[in-house]
């Protein structure tokens, strides 16, 4: 009676089965612990670019200063930019292509995650990043970046500047729209009860146009992927159970530092390896679904738990002749094995039960 096979039992099948079930609903759990720490969450940090948005961003206008043409600094952008895999930079390329650029081979490529990229193009210098005020190693550093904020572009645009030969030359606006699944996703999260926060490397009116569009928590922009790791690290200090949602090569630090670390299964492989749940879809439903079953199998483990423990709770005392002197009962051998298998296969019918829940 004494025998703890059900207590062993507990909470393995309830998450071997949970982990089937999120494979069936496109969360794949690569980590049976990230699942469990995904009931107790209580902040979601979110990327924005192909986490919140389609991640397909195109080119909606050219804006060179005095002494750049328009085609010129596309082209020349487009040639520094051509050996980037980042979602902005594949966007650049094919405005070029489009228009029927010809791109000249880039030399000396050299990528800055959360920064940029530089190359030598025709024997100029060229740099491409994002635009950040006062930032010295930026591109946008001129004085003649404050024509940015004077250009026709959507607040919701992402502005990429560039340079050549040290001097500014313009900028690039390229929109990437919300996903369609994104709000109702944000909504449900709401309902769950997590605060839902944006991180983005992107300018603060870019992020902060989506956060209002969307009802976020709250927005931190023009953030670098180590400022990233250490957002994800100050509120976990503040007490927060931390989930990081991303898909970009910039997001595998924050992934790995968060309590969860989900990837979308449209992103970069470096992204999906530092995560321990990853969205087949890229689809932020799935993070909606991935918590529904977090808290799910977490009941499940607590009623195995219960279910293993009240045979021996109750069995035991009486096997030990407790009642004995009161009453005479104890407890036959035969009983004691039926009540151990009993709780076996109770544990292990309740953890099936996983298989048809509603995600």
């Amino acid at each position: 009676i004494a025998c703890p096979c059900a207590l062993g039992l507990a909470t393995p099948v309830s998450l071997v089965t949970g982990i089937g079930r999120g494979a069936q609903a496109g969360v794949l759990v690569k980590n049976a612990g990230a699942l469990e720490r995904l009931a107790q969450a209580t902040t979601l940090l979110i990327d924005k670019t192909g986490t919140l948005t389609e991640g397909k961003p195109r080119v909606v206008g050219v804006q060179p200063v005095t002494g750049f043409d328009e085609p010129e600094l596309l082209a020349l952008a487009a040639a520094a930019e051509s050996a980037s895999e980042h979602p902005l930079a594949r966007a650049i390329v094919a405005a070029a292509k489009e228009r029927g650029l010809t791109l000249a081979t880039a030399e000396n490529f050299l990528a800055e995650p959360g920064i940029g990229v530089s190359a030598q193009v025709k024997g100029r210098r060229v740099q491409v990043g994002r635009v950040i005020p006062n930032a010295s190693s930026s591109p946008s550093a001129s004085p003649e970046r404050r024509f940015e904020d004077k250009a026709p572009y959507p607040q919701s645009a992402t502005l990429v500047g560039v340079t050549i030969d040290g001097r500014f030359a313009g900028t690039i606006a390229l929109a990437d729209p919300v996903k369609i699944t994104t709000p109702g996703a944000i909504t449900n999260l709401h309902r769950l009860g997590l605060r839902v926060i944006m991180v983005t490397g992107d300018r603060e009116a870019t992020a902060r146009a989506v956060a209002r569009e969307l009802g976020l928590d709250g927005v931190h922009a023009g953030v670098t992927p180590a400022r990233k790791q250490q957002l994800v690290r100050e509120h976990r200090t503040a007490g927060e159970r931390v989930a990081f949602a991303g898909d970009g090569i910039n997001d595998a630090p924050a992934l790995a530092a968060a309590d969860v670390g989900i990837a979308m299964g449209t992103g970069t492989d470096v992204a999906m390896h530092s995560a321990g749940l990853v969205l087949v879809k890229g689809d932020l439903r799935g993070i909606v679904k991935a918590v529904h079953l977090s808290r799910a199998v977490r009941r499940n483990i607590r009623q195995n738990l219960f279910l293993a423990f009240i045979y021996n709770g109750l069995g035991i005392p009486i096997a030990a002749g407790a009642l004995y002197p009161a009453f005479g009962w104890l407890l036959n051998p035969m009983l004691a094995g039926v009540a151990m298998s009993l709780s076996s296969i109770g544990v292990v019918t309740n953890a099936l039960r996983l298989r048809n829940v509603r995600l």
